[in-house]
């Protein structure tokens, strides 16, 4: 599976992105979001699910970001507002069967885009 990921930049603090992830087969996985800022650990964001559309959201963007499912376009978007300093880092794509939000349990990523929220 092949993932391209797009709509990183740079944004002052409250701004809003959109980040998007695109790949054939996409809607037959699920799909996560991870971010890794600078010196730490890759974390996860979001994830859809592929059963039932489920979302999940990492305790730090709850009401900020939302994650959606285009089946037509194969892609996968995070909308993010009210974006934080804390929010910067490189933001990857990852597709999988078992989800989860160990970074080990997705096969599949992208190449990553970077966000960065300054002032």
């Amino acid at each position: 599976v092949q993932l391209v990921e797009s709509g990183g930049g740079s944004v002052k603090p409250g701004g809003s992105l959109r980040l998007s992830c695109e790949g054939r087969g996409l809607n037959y996985f699920h799909v996560g979001w991870f971010r890794q800022a600078p010196g730490k650990e890759r974390e996860m964001v979001s994830y859809i699910s592929v059963s039932d559309g489920s979302t999940y959201y990492e305790d730090s963007v709850k009401g900020r970001f939302t994650i959606s499912r285009d089946q037509i376009q194969n892609t996968v978007y995070l909308e993010m507002s009210s974006l934080k300093p804390e929010d910067t880092g490189v933001y990857y794509c990852a597709v999988g069967v078992l989800g989860g939000s160990q970074p080990e349990a997705w096969p599949y990523w992208g190449q990553g885009t970077q966000v960065t929220v300054s002032s």
